[in-house]
């Protein structure tokens, strides 16, 4: 067995990734790969949860393929990490259908995530598919039977559904899962543009990894920063502020941004000098990462292979648990003596 310990991360095939998705996973992601063996969902069945029209389906194919290209573009490393489609390992849902009786619908109601869900995506009731995200999360979590889960603290309850779970199972049939932990990952949020919320491109307050110069230029002329301030000579509130929010995260350039922090505190810099300074940190730092992904672009196929592999290989994993879980619990020997019965059955009838 592979002495590595295993993880399980992932995100929604919604389209294309943001600043705070590389601040709060995919810059871990690329670091983690190296000490884990690591597998990543591209997790369209949990869209289904808020997003279900054809619509969204359809658009699954080309947002897969454009989160796949960010992943890339960040340094996931396919060689290290299977990065596979959600829907197409079909175990999953089997497995989904046994653990759901190994919860109970009070427990799973107490999660107010799960009212958050729904209230954001305009639900006026819970759905039943929504209300079971975090059994059909175990399944994949305990799927390639991962040890570690990089999760962050307002989702720490899910996690603590699928130790449930596991614990419930291993007491029922016998040892087949690991318990798994979460790992906080010492990370945080990235607040929007606008210095209202998280960064989310359906708020329209992101900055796209696969935004152009020009457009971030835009985006970070047009961000929010201390409302109190009408003119550079009055002193600027640096806390919480989003552009140094953004400099901290984004500018290596320290001794600038200790500069810059004095400066706006006394009253002698303006917010263009600010904002100017950090559309040239921002634009250095994704150069890079935009010069990566039109690399992978170029390449026809490639992402598709990519997709098409580690599902393949998600997959054999999905069977081996499956099959490890059935044979735990005695459902694989039902019906292999009810074969056996039946195959008697007809050689009597042939002999007779």
């Amino acid at each position: 067995m592979n002495a590595r310990k295993r993880i399980l991360t992932g995100d929604r095939p919604t389209g294309r990734l943001h600043l705070g998705h590389y601040i709060g996973s995919l810059q871990a992601r690329a670091t983690l790969q190296h000490e884990f063996e690591t597998f990543l969902i591209i997790a369209d069945l949990h869209m289904l949860t808020t997003k279900n029209e054809k619509a969204d389906i359809d658009a699954v194919d080309e947002n897969a393929r454009q989160m796949v290209l960010d992943y890339l573009a960040c340094g996931i490393d396919p060689s290290l990490v299977t990065i596979y489609l959600q829907s197409a390992v079909h175990e999953v849902y089997e497995m989904n259908t046994i653990f759901q009786n190994l919860v109970t619908v009070p427990r799973l109601e107490r999660l107010p995530s799960l009212k958050d869900m729904a209230r954001a995506a305009h639900k006026e009731e819970m759905p039943y598919g929504l209300l079971g995200y975090p059994v059909l999360q175990a399944a994949d979590i305990l799927m390639p039977r991962a040890h570690l889960v990089p999760v962050g603290k307002d989702n720490l309850a899910h996690v603590e559904i699928t130790r449930e779970i596991a614990r419930r199972f291993n007491a029922l049939y016998g040892e087949v899962f690991p318990v798994p932990d979460p790992m906080i990952p010492d990370i945080g949020t990235l607040v929007g543009t606008d210095g209202q919320a998280k960064m989310s491109k359906s708020l329209g307050n992101a900055i796209l990894l696969s935004d152009d110069a020009a457009t971030v230029r835009r985006k970070v002329f047009s961000m929010y920063t201390d409302p109190n301030r009408i003119s550079a000579d009055i002193p600027g509130r640096v806390e919480g502020n989003p552009v140094f929010i953004y400099h901290d995260a984004f500018n290596p350039d320290k001794a600038e941004v200790e500069d810059l922090k004095d400066r706006y505190r006394r009253g002698q810099v303006g917010d263009v000098e600010v904002k100017e300074k950090l559309n040239s940190a921002l634009n250095q730092f994704l150069t890079p990462i935009r010069q990566r992904r039109a690399a992978y672009e170029a390449d026809q196929g490639y992402v598709d292979e990519v997709i098409y592999t580690g599902t393949l290989r998600a997959r054999e994993e999905a069977q081996a648990t499956l099959l490890a879980m059935k044979k735990a619990m005695g459902l694989t020997g039902v019906f292999n003596r009810i074969s056996r019965r039946t195959e008697k059955r007809r050689k009597r009838l042939e002999q007779a």
